[in-house]
């Protein structure tokens, strides 16, 4: 686990124009396979909570999950980690109206798209779908965020919205709520219930 984190380090300073020589090291050290690419941290948080509902333990298997902080960025990490680079298997996951992104820079970088699996608008509409927004706001409140939610639907740009993209618009409204939710919302999900980009993801690692 600590080679894996070590590694994933060693990426992000890579992909910021860093040496890559500590990333092919750890690569190898720490026996990764594959390379998973996320936009950000509340895609990781909800990856990560399903593969422990499912008993898997990526970094064990050789799988590095990377938050790499945008869409626009999977060029940059598509042709460190894939075919011109590490020659890691990647896969991952995209919003649909960011897919330009992904499928020039895989091409650029000559890796198969076949290991992305792409979420209408993005993971956490997916999962306010697959849970109902009434289970979605039982778990605002249990989460203590109830006041913080009907304060939220006071706001003028709130009214007459629908409530799915009402939930959606409120977990990015306070630094770090998406990453919590991303992981309380998989926690919560019946195991037939998974949003099926999520669910084909880890079902291809």
């Amino acid at each position: 686990m600590a080679d894996m984190l070590a590694f994933q380090d060693a990426v992000r300073n890579w992909a910021n124009g860093g040496p890559g020589e500590a990333a092919s090291e750890l690569a190898v050290r720490a026996g990764v396979r594959t390379a998973v690419l996320l936009e950000g941290p509340s895609d990781l948080a909800a990856v990560e909570a399903l593969a422990a509902r499912r008993g898997r333990d990526l970094a064990a298997e050789g799988v590095c999950v990377l938050p790499m902080g945008g869409a626009m960025s999977v060029g940059r990490y598509a042709g460190l980690l894939g075919p011109p680079g590490l020659g890691l298997r990647l896969a991952g996951l995209c919003d649909e109206g960011e897919q330009r992104f992904y499928d020039r820079g895989l091409k650029r970088a000559g890796a198969p798209h076949g290991g992305f699996f792409v979420c209408v608008r993005d993971l956490e509409e997916e999962l306010i779908r697959a849970l109902g927004t009434a289970r979605v706001e039982g778990i605002v409140q249990a989460e203590d965020d109830l006041r913080a939610w009907q304060t939220f639907l006071r706001q003028p740009a709130q009214h007459g919205r629908p409530r799915q993209q009402q939930l959606r618009r409120f977990l990015g409204t306070k630094k770090g709520r998406k990453i919590r939710y991303g992981r309380l919302l998989v926690e919560a999900l019946d195991p037939g219930r998974v949003p099926a980009p999520l669910d084909d993801l880890l079902t291809s690692l």
